[in-house]
């Protein structure tokens, strides 16, 4: 797991890899990852879009562009936590993402953004 603190929002992200709904030979590499986001501010705060860089060690950068995640823009209020899952395919084995959330303090309206903490997406197997 790997853990990133902006503003007073904590983001943690864990990653894994999907065999079974991977593909070599057709160059496809499926990960999931948990994202856990932590209010540690004393504010409200509306989480409205995500920014992500995607990087393959085949392919071309990939840039990823959205309102809130999983189809949600969620508001956490002091010491709350959303968690949600999501997935990314790669051509190769290794891969690595990092990003931004842009949230909004509610109580004044305060847009500021939060760094997504780069983490690596390699096949297990790679590894030894």
């Amino acid at each position: 797991m790997i853990t990133q603190v902006t503003h007073g929002i904590r983001v943690t992200v864990e990653t894994n890899f999907q065999e079974l709904y991977s593909d070599p030979s057709k160059m496809y590499y499926l990960f999931t990852y948990k994202i856990r986001i932590e209010n540690t501010s004393d504010y409200d705060v509306q989480l409205l879009r995500r920014n992500w860089n995607i990087v393959d060690s085949i392919s071309e950068k990939r840039d990823v562009e959205g309102a809130g995640v999983v189809g949600q823009q969620p508001v956490l209020r002091p010491n709350e936590i959303y968690e949600y899952e999501s997935a990314c395919n790669l051509k190769s084995e290794f891969g690595k993402m990092k990003g931004s959330y842009a949230f909004e303090r509610l109580v004044d309206g305060e847009a500021f953004n939060v760094q997504i903490p780069e983490f690596r997406m390699t096949v297990p197997y790679r590894l030894n």
